[in-house]
């Protein structure tokens, strides 16, 4: 992987009234690099990816892509972008779609292989309002990379994806991955940024709490995952507990003594059956970090 910098983010803020939105964020993507952005619901991602495609403009700080400004229009062109909501044209069949872009790029990949990248070239000849949901997510992210950018921001690239489908879709981006692109990726599939990401940040109010390689990421989140069948008992008052989640009788826990926990439940803390206990998840990392 080479290490150049193609997106940097110094030291950016916006704001809507008196609400900060983004604050004071810092942020590189490198080439050949996907960079996962975690964070809540009004965390401040969708307000940093439109500055980051030059749909908005920064209050202070800047956001440069391959060194250039991406609120001029002609230094868009380096950027793919795949947004939550998918619009695309019903008569035109996919491949026309398709064409249709890699027209406006000077180099693009040639159809078929834009399309084939997600597992969708049988379907070039099918018109846009004959694809399912899934078929069009795959389709709008071929169309976000058939231009060979350097850049791309996929935002919820497989909600409402089907297993096989968010498969299909993760093959096209390691592809364009090994490639040289550059990826930032929001996702609220925790387990899909955990399998493509080579970096996670996260962010909370605005600001990024953490910006480091998963295998740190996870590694400064001191705490285990315990997991039972049964009831919660006494579990939440006990030293190092972080975090108690019930579903039905399942009973997750998050830890920093697992042995402290276990030996508890064996004196009658709480009923428990088909006790499994394991290091932290990318999952577990974040609602710790964004509970702290």
């Amino acid at each position: 992987m080479t290490s150049t910098p193609v997106l940097t983010i110094d030291h950016v803020s916006r704001s809507f009234g008196d609400r900060p939105a983004v604050d004071d964020v810092s942020l590189e993507v490198r080439a050949g690099q996907v960079v996962g952005l975690l964070g809540p619901n009004g965390a401040g991602k969708t307000t940093l990816l439109s500055m980051v495609s030059g749909l908005r403009t920064p209050d202070t700080g800047t956001v440069r892509v391959l060194g250039l400004d991406p609120r001029r229009p002609a230094h868009r062109a380096v950027i793919g972008v795949t947004p939550q909501e998918t619009g695309l044209p019903e008569s035109l069949t996919a491949a026309e779609v398709v064409r249709f872009v890699a027209d406006h790029h000077a180099d693009p990949l040639p159809t078929l292989e834009a399309l084939d990248r997600f597992g969708i070239a049988e379907l070039a000849d099918r018109r846009c309002g004959g694809l399912s949901g899934g078929q069009k997510r795959r389709l709008a992210c071929a169309l976000a990379l058939v231009g060979r950018p350097a850049l791309v921001l996929l935002d919820e690239p497989t909600t409402g994806l089907d297993v096989d489908a968010r498969h299909a879709l993760w093959r096209g981006i390691r592809a364009h991955r090994d490639d040289g692109v550059a990826v930032l990726l929001t996702s609220h599939h925790l387990e899909e940024v955990e399998e493509l990401s080579d970096r996670v940040a996260v962010m909370a109010e605005g600001r990024v709490l953490v910006d480091d390689t998963l295998e740190r990421v996870l590694g400064r989140v001191d705490v285990d995952r315990l997991s039972w069948s049964g009831t919660t008992g006494r579990v939440a008052e006990l030293d190092g507990v972080v975090d108690v989640q019930v579903d039905g009788d399942q009973v997750v826990v998050l830890a920093r003594d697992a042995d402290l926990v276990v030996r508890a439940l064996v004196d009658g803390a709480a009923d428990f059956a088909r006790l499994r206990v394991r290091g932290a998840s990318l999952e577990d990392a974040f609602t710790h970090l964004t509970a702290a």
